[in-house]
């Protein structure tokens, strides 16, 4: 399908504008009780990435003394209503358009198939962020969150057929239309579907915690070796079906493999800990990491990520405030890609 925008989204590992997150509210919080860990673990990541780029803090009134105590004083705060503050999902997915400037796309939010409500003030919410920062939107009525693609830049998508091809997403609409659409809107032409994400995951399996994009014709995935775990049978699958996976360029991926940390519970619930919910910020890389049992999976992970980029500084913060509430670092956040300067 010709692509009439000729709109593209770039890698995340294109320099960024800046870094978009939200504040944490208590009232979404799955326990309520872990307010202050929640907010310590989003100030230590908003605090850290400020070292590398600008961040934007999204942060409703009342919250906003709180907000700027806990944050560097070089964040930048905006003020609008939302729900749920997990930025990679919510808020707009940026790209270039054939002039190199950026735009937003505002998919439509359900809160991960209906999950939770409300979720009115988070499917307005990349809208009202656009027309805060004077980016021209994209409106696409298509249920999609940020977690659920990633792209290489180059015209090929990764996601999971558990999450994007969803009942509880978009209904109506078929694995070809909800392809259509995309093609049509981030200007791809491959897509490279995994069956399902690493289990657990209430987001109904987000690409973003089992694999992703490296670099060019390079993923990254996230696997399990142990045959009691049951993510084994679950990242087997994904490894065959990349070995026969070829990206927009004809190239036949490349495959890393980063290690799966070891089975942790928290209140009765498997918790989804994955090292491939990093964030590239400009020359680094912001690194959940667990601990306790996990701390040889922890060295292992940031050996990987560092022979994969040799050249940005790896920042790692405890996962562990994060991840009790279903995602991490990746989660949070969103790129605001610079605009792409001409040849």
């Amino acid at each position: 399908m010709k692509n009439r925008h000729k709109n593209t989204m770039p890698a995340e590992w294109e320099r960024h504008e800046r870094t978009i997150i939200e504040w944490p509210v208590i009232e979404s919080l799955n326990w309520s009780e872990d307010h202050k860990e929640v907010m310590e673990s989003y100030s230590e990541v908003i605090n850290a990435i400020v070292n590398f780029e600008p961040v934007t803090v999204i942060v409703t009134e009342e919250k906003m003394h709180e907000a700027r105590t806990y944050c560097n004083e070089k964040v930048e705060f905006v003020t609008i209503p939302y729900n749920n503050a997990w930025a990679r999902d919510t808020c707009p997915t940026f790209v270039w358009d054939e002039l190199g400037k950026i735009k937003g796309i505002c998919w439509k939010f359900n809160a991960w198939g209906n999950k939770y409500s409300p979720y009115d003030l988070d499917d307005k919410m990349a809208s009202d962020l656009l027309d805060i920062l004077d980016v021209p939107s994209i409106q696409v009525p298509m249920v999609l969150e940020g977690g659920s693609i990633h792209v290489d830049g180059e015209g090929t998508l990764l996601s999971t057929k558990e999450c994007l091809l969803n009942s509880n997403r978009n209904p109506k609409l078929t694995q070809s239309e909800i392809e259509a659409v995309i093609k049509e809107e981030l200007n791809i032409s491959t897509f490279i579907w995994l069956n399902n994400g690493l289990d657990g995951d209430e987001t109904d399996g987000h690409i973003d915690n089992i694999a992703c994009f490296a670099k060019p014709g390079v993923i990254l995935i996230q696997t399990c070796h142990d045959k009691g775990n049951p993510n084994y049978s679950i990242t087997k699958e994904c490894l065959d079906i990349l070995s026969k996976a070829k990206d927009a360029q004809g190239r036949k991926v490349s495959i890393i493999e980063i290690p799966n940390p070891p089975i942790r519970y928290y209140q009765g619930k498997s918790l989804t800990l994955s090292y491939l919910n990093f964030y590239l910020v400009n020359d680094g890389l912001i690194l959940p990491i667990f601990g306790g049992d996990a701390k040889e999976s922890d060295k292992q992970a940031e050996e990987v990520l560092h022979s994969v980029y040799p050249d940005r500084q790896i920042v790692k913060i405890n996962g562990m405030g994060l991840i009790k509430e279903g995602g991490n670092v990746h989660c949070i956040t969103q790129q605001m890609p610079s605009p792409r300067i001409a040849d």
